[in-house]
């Protein structure tokens, strides 16, 4: 439990600086007189690194240990923010934007070390912690970051940099090393290889493409289709708000904390509960049943309920969507971490982030498409028609043993 505070801090921190900068992109692109179309590509880049070093971070973290993976990405963060501080052109911060990214793709290493700790009938409420702390990062970071920057432009990035480096030597401190050998595996040819080596990451790729129906790529898709949905929201939801709710900018900071205070509520109180009560299997079921429920009826109070009263009801269904979250996607993670084998647990967790990285891409920029072309509440349901295929595989699920450690 003391291993899972200290990485719970790491990771808290990790996405305090991210978010203490990341609102600021796009009015920092602009002063450098950058299109507005440019925008978008700068807001991405991140994804697009996140997604290309998650399982590369992964399968490091599995041939020489989680820590030094985590600690190496935080560096490389830190360094990235100060970037940010100080760009003075549209290059730079394109630079810092995917210095972040690579350092960012340690998310499936930390919840590898999660899986590393801790028993398999601990480890959905575990990284429910762990979500509940970056969910609280992503909730002060804003904060903290428009604070930072009456003192300067160049302030921000200080600041997330030097929270950063203090991370690192917290996490080179107190965070121990969690991975521990688990002998050779067999190459093809019948040599004897270091486990880490035995795949690669561009095959355990392909294997999650080529093979969707083995137990943990099933739910590695179940979880992916279902983070593509909530990309679809988050892609279009202050453009709704603003056309529908005449939401300004400076009202519609107060509606994407509601992810992160529900996110942190669900994942320290309640995602233990279900998981305790029902299992894994059970939880990541009634996760995509609430998440496809409050996608559906988001739209519907500005057609049926005119004035105030359609607000107040689209911030109860909209808080559905971070509910349903909270259950879908620790569940779903702690069974692909129990059906993987131990000495992959870094590179398929990786590979995992990697896909949910191509879903953060493709979520917004399809959503806004929908949005723009064939109306304001399409996306929803088109979001909610996705969960339905999460839904539907989710339930075709059964609880099963976990791998083997030497499998």
């Amino acid at each position: 439990m003391k291993r899972l505070a200290v990485l719970m801090a790491v990771c808290f921190v990790d996405l305090l600086g991210l978010m203490l900068v990341a609102p600021l992109m796009a009015f920092y692109a602009l002063r450098l007189h950058a299109p507005e179309w440019m925008v978008g590509p700068l807001i991405a880049s991140f994804a697009v690194a996140q997604l290309v070093s998650s399982p590369v971070w992964g399968k490091f973290s599995d041939r020489y240990g989680r820590r030094p993976a985590m600690i190496i990405g935080l560096g490389a963060s830190a360094f990235a923010y100060l970037i940010f501080g100080f760009a003075n052109t549209l290059w730079l911060l394109f630079a810092s934007r995917i210095v972040q990214g690579l350092g960012g793709g340690t998310t499936g290493v930390a919840q590898a070390y999660v899986a590393d700790t801790m028993a398999p009938a601990e480890r959905a409420k575990a990284l429910g912690w762990l979500s509940a702390a970056t969910s609280a990062g992503v909730v002060i970071g804003p904060i903290m970051g428009s604070v930072a920057h009456r003192f300067g432009t160049e302030v921000p990035g200080v600041v997330a940099a030097v929270l950063v480096m203090i991370n690192v030597y917290f996490a080179w401190k107190w965070l121990p090393e969690s991975r521990v050998s688990h002998g050779h595996a067999t190459s093809p040819s019948g040599r004897q290889v270091p486990p880490a080596e035995a795949r690669s990451v561009g095959q355990a790729l392909w294997e999650i493409v080529r093979h969707p129906a083995t137990p943990a790529h099933r739910v590695i898709w179940i979880y992916v289709v279902g983070m593509l949905a909530l990309n679809v929201v988050i892609g279009v939801l202050a453009l709704y708000l603003k056309d529908t709710y005449a939401v300004t900018e400076d009202t519609i900071g107060y509606f994407f904390p509601i992810f992160g205070i529900v996110g942190v509520v669900m994942r320290l109180w309640l995602v233990g509960w279900f998981n305790e009560r029902f299992g894994e299997v059970r939880t990541m079921q009634i996760g995509t049943v609430l998440l496809g429920l409050g996608l559906v009826l988001m739209p519907l109070p500005a057609a049926w309920v005119p004035g105030a009263p359609a607000m107040a009801l689209f911030i109860v269904f909209l808080i559905l969507v971070p509910v349903g979250t909270a259950l879908l996607f620790p569940a779903s993670t702690s069974l692909v971490s129990q059906r993987s084998a131990k000495h992959e647990l870094g590179l398929v967790m990786g590979a995992q982030q990697t896909f949910r990285g191509i879903v953060s891409i493709v979520g917004p920029v399809g959503a806004t498409l929908v949005f723009e072309g064939l109306g304001h509440g399409v996306p929803f349901l088109l979001a909610a028609a996705i969960v339905a295929v999460a839904g539907l595989l989710a339930f075709r699920e059964r609880r099963e043993a976990p791998v083997a450690a030497t499998a």
